[in-house]
């Protein structure tokens, strides 16, 4: 904010909206629940209110004791920090600080994450990044027609390079830790493990669970639209439950649980290293990508088909874009902006490294429980769906 000050000046700065800002910052993930986003995928799938983290962070800070310390603070504080947090797009300076490509979340759990995996990528120089952050404005409107100006963060020429650095890490931080094929597994075990005892547990079946009624998972599912239970859902909770749910009574929950307890995570079954190994790496990208999507298709109709508790097989695909090119609807203040030769210009502009870099992509298949049939199974489906594009 020292920054925003510094440029715009103290009589334009906004110290109201400047804190409400920096309140957002360290309030905006407060609603998570248990290991993060896989716990917000089932709650997608069961439809619970309160897995949603953002609904969970907007009651908090809205409607509980920290909305009064917030309103104690400056009336009215506790609506613009969850407006802030709600905002699909920065509406100003202030909130782009707490979400856009280069915002102070990003800037955090590069560094967090870096020293708590261990790994030695995304590395980035924040002092120089810091150092070299400038305010000016830039145009918006809808289409040709320009509305107006909108200020918003930029870097000098002098910072390119971190700039690059930056968005290199944050795309490196994908493949190495958050898609990694053993975090995507356990994350996987998670959903199915609790999927399932969520479900019996709603469905009147508790008792085969495990968990005794004071359990905070047991309390949640007895009653998920209660705020309450869901704030007392946390990673020691479902750590400290996975003895008791190991010795539950429906096999498919005990086996998951001790497999999560015991780190013996499902082996991933590369389905696009195996395709192009089928078809060779010279063949054309369009065709690959056609023989993963049948083959990907093809195992998951079959996975259905079984009716399993427990699907046979467990099917990962998703795909991390490096560097989101602008758009209208996010906006300005959502690009990473450099100054150069007086005018401000996208980095994929001035980075030939930015500009080159592909989405990465990840298309695997999991199976649970393995058996020699299953892995032919999956083995013979890749080559039979690879064959059928080749012929095509």
């Amino acid at each position: 904010m020292q920054i925003i000050k510094r440029h715009i000046g103290t009589d334009n700065f906004d110290q109201y909206r400047a804190e409400a800002a920096l309140t957002a910052a360290l309030l905006h993930d407060v609603g998570h629940g248990p290991f993060s986003h896989s716990f917000e995928t089932i709650g997608k799938r069961l439809d619970l209110k309160y897995a949603k983290h953002e609904d969970v962070s907007d009651e908090i800070i809205q409607n509980t004791e920290v909305a009064a310390i917030l309103d104690e603070y400056h009336p009215g504080m506790s609506i613009q920090v969850a407006n802030i947090i709600g905002a699909k797009t920065p509406a100003d300076i202030y909130s782009a600080v707490v979400s856009s490509q280069f915002d102070a979340d990003r800037l955090d759990y590069m560094q967090r994450d870096r020293l708590m995996s261990g790994t030695q990528h995304s590395e980035i120089d924040l002092t120089w990044l810091i150092a070299n952050l400038e305010i000016d404005s830039v145009p918006f409107g809808v289409g040709e027609e320009k509305v107006g100006e909108v200020e918003t963060f930029v870097l000098s020429s002098k910072a390119i390079y971190a700039a690059e650095t930056y968005v290199v890490g944050l795309f490196q931080l994908y493949p190495t830790v958050y898609f990694h094929k053993a975090t995507r597994s356990a994350e996987k075990v998670f959903f199915h493990l609790f999927e399932r005892a969520l479900r019996l547990s709603t469905e009147g079946n508790a008792d085969q669970v495990g968990l005794s009624g004071l359990n905070p998972i047991a309390m949640f599912a007895e009653n998920p639209d209660s705020l309450a239970n869901a704030l007392q859902l946390d990673d020691s909770v479902v750590w400290g439950s996975l003895n008791e749910i190991g010795a539950s009574k429906d096999a498919s929950i005990s086996q998951l649980a001790i497999m999560l307890k015991e780190r013996k995570l499902p082996k991933a079954i590369d389905l696009r290293a195996s395709v192009m190994n089928e078809l060779g790496k010279s063949a054309p990208q369009e065709v690959i990508e056609k023989a993963i999507l049948l083959s990907r298709t093809a195992l998951e109709d079959w996975a259905t088909e079984q009716e399993a508790e427990i699907p046979p097989i467990w099917i990962d695909s998703t795909q991390r874009i490096p560097y989101k090119e602008f758009q209208e609807d996010t906006g300005p203040l959502n690009q990473i902006l450099i100054r150069q030769n007086g005018n401000l210009v996208d980095l994929k502009e001035v980075s030939a490294i930015v500009e080159a870099i592909r989405p990465f992509r990840l298309d695997r298949a999991y199976i649970p429980f393995p058996t020699d049939d299953l892995k032919a199974l999956v083995n013979d489906i890749i080559k039979a769906k690879s064959k059928e594009v080749k012929g095509e």
